[in-house]
């Protein structure tokens, strides 16, 4: 399959524009912490990676009666401390310069509250056309309600986009909006293609 009618190209945060394992473990642990509960075990992890903050609470939190309030003291906490964590794919800005202006660039993510002081600090506040977060659609992914969201501001059919994730979530939430989709780092995933980096976006979307 080419991309030759591509006309948005739309990015997953964790995962595929930046490496947030540091940050997320960081993140999770110190809420753990202080409420005196074990530290993230690996299947945790990769849960919270994909889910919204509201979600991982409520997951990590189950059954113990602490939800709410580890949901509160998550929104006091905030993620400024962990931000610096995140380390930014290297190729991104240079594949973002590259498709614009003629192609649309666009964030589809299940962060929430953290995403704008992510795209502060990390000076990507002009480099995407849209960012569109779980606050902003009805449901989180595997909903396609956030890519539905992109594809209707564009004013674009399914297949003029392409979706590039890294979980299963992202995988399903393609599949559900009918939009091609470019799996990172998973060759498990089900996509159009697999890559191991940005980089590689080049030579796919060459004419």
């Amino acid at each position: 399959m080419t991309f030759s009618n591509l006309k948005a190209a739309i990015f997953d945060c964790d995962g595929v524009m930046f490496n947030t394992n540091r940050a997320n473990e960081a993140y999770y642990n110190q809420i753990l912490a202080h409420f005196d509960r074990p530290l993230l075990t690996p299947e945790q992890f990769k849960y919270c990676h994909m889910a919204t903050g509201d979600e991982a609470m409520h997951y990590l939190f189950e059954g113990t009666g602490l939800a709410e309030a580890a949901q509160t003291y998550r929104l006091q906490m905030g993620y400024s401390e962990f931000i610096h964590l995140m380390e930014i794919e290297p190729h991104l800005v240079p594949l973002l310069a590259s498709l614009r202006p003629d192609i649309k660039t666009a964030v589809g993510t299940n962060r929430a509250d953290t995403m704008a002081e992510v795209m502060r600090v990390h000076r990507l506040e002009d480099v995407f056309d849209l960012v569109v977060t779980s606050r902003d659609v009805p449901t989180p992914k595997p909903a396609p309600d956030i890519l539905n969201h992109i594809l209707a501001h564009f004013e674009l059919a399914p297949v003029e986009a392409l979706y590039i994730g890294d979980s299963v979530v992202d995988e399903q939430a393609a599949a559900a909006a009918g939009i091609p989709f470019v799996a990172y780092g998973d060759p498990d995933l089900k996509a159009t293609h697999h890559i191991e980096n940005l980089e590689e976006m080049f030579a796919l979307l060459r004419p």
